[in-house]
């Protein structure tokens, strides 16, 4: 089973890029972010025309989330965090699908940093692993699939120095992504690519060519998944099409249960 996470930076607006991603890649489910798109303005007729059904958490303009699965449509669990009846912003949903819970995470990006965009993106954070833990808890086989805006080590981003005031390099978002992992969730990359430089996101085309990247993009894995992990990859040459979103595909493959 290939489980994929993809930033797509605008679903409508990367459109033909994603429908080439999903005929060439071939993941049997795929977890979107930045879809930036209303409810009724989310690509539903083409992606189901590529073989996929779908849910989506939509927002305009701003954030919003998506799970596509190969040949069925997911089933919803929920839709957004516990913990704040007051976020309206669309950057969590998780599914029933194939046989395993999956969620697609967009967490903030907190800049500028300090700011109250900082301190929402930490207790936003902190939601995030409260329900995590329920997840983990609970037993059942999830993948915690998106874009966590965190680069957790310095080996994770090509100059740690350049982007040091960067929300996403502070101590204190590295000490939640800790802490988050703490309760036992994998990070499917580094567990099979231990020390490899791996990037998922450039900031432009100048970046990416000369591969001076971050690692932002995960799926982590609760612990019951842990030995069926066979493969875990970024689709990186898809940075470099025309008119790309600035993150690539991040996948992994699981033996079947």
């Amino acid at each position: 089973m290939k489980i994929a996470t993809f930033n797509v930076n605008g679903v409508n607006g990367r459109l033909p890029r994603l429908l080439e991603w999903l005929a060439e890649s071939q993941p049997d489910v795929a977890c979107l972010q930045e879809i930036k798109t209303g409810d009724a303005s989310f690509p539903v007729e083409a992606i189901a025309s590529a073989g996929y059904g779908a849910i989506w958490h939509g927002q305009p303009r701003h954030h919003g989330v998506a799970i596509l699965a190969r040949d069925e449509v997911p089933v919803e669990r929920r839709r957004g965090l516990p913990g704040d009846e007051g976020d309206l912003q669309a950057r969590y949903l998780e599914a029933q699908v194939k046989g395993i819970t999956v969620a697609s995470v967009y967490l903030p990006n907190g800049n500028p940093q300090p700011g109250p965009k900082f301190d929402f993106k930490l207790a936003w954070f902190e939601r995030l692993a409260r329900h995590a833990q329920a997840l983990r808890d609970a037993g059942d086989a999830v993948v915690l699939a998106g874009d966590f805006n965190v680069v957790p080590t310095n080996a994770d981003i090509y100059n740690a120095w350049a982007w040091r005031f960067d929300a996403v390099m502070q101590p204190q978002s590295r000490e939640a992504w800790r802490q988050l992992l703490a309760q036992g969730w994998i990070d499917a990359t580094r567990q099979l690519h231990p020390s490899e430089r791996i990037y998922t996101f450039w900031v432009n085309e100048a970046a990416f060519r000369r591969n001076a990247g971050f690692r932002m993009d995960f799926l982590l894995l609760h612990p019951a998944l842990a030995s069926r992990l066979m493969r875990a990859e970024v689709d990186a040459e898809h940075r470099g099409r025309h008119k790309p979103s600035d993150h690539a595909p991040a996948w992994i493959e699981l033996r079947l249960a």
